[in-house]
């Protein structure tokens, strides 16, 4: 098993957090929702997995490229 560290592909605020730690994802289901520019960006599963760590919460500042979670393949 691969651990895969999810990152954010934008500077923004954690608007909600859609996944909790040890729920199952198929690819492309959304982990975080970004709030930026009063836009709402999905971060998505790269791949199938299962959350092991999510790094940031509600109303946190996030940077382009910052790990914001972490995934088992």
């Amino acid at each position: 098993m691969a651990v895969l560290e999810v990152e954010s592909e934008i500077a923004g605020k954690v608007w909600k957090i859609e996944a909790e730690v040890g729920q199952t994802l198929d690819e492309d289901d959304p982990i975080i929702i970004l709030e930026s520019m009063k836009m709402e960006i999905p971060v998505e599963a790269p791949e199938d997995g299962k959350v092991l760590e999510i790094l940031v919460k509600e109303g946190d500042p996030v940077s382009e490229g910052q790990i914001i979670a972490k995934i088992e393949s």
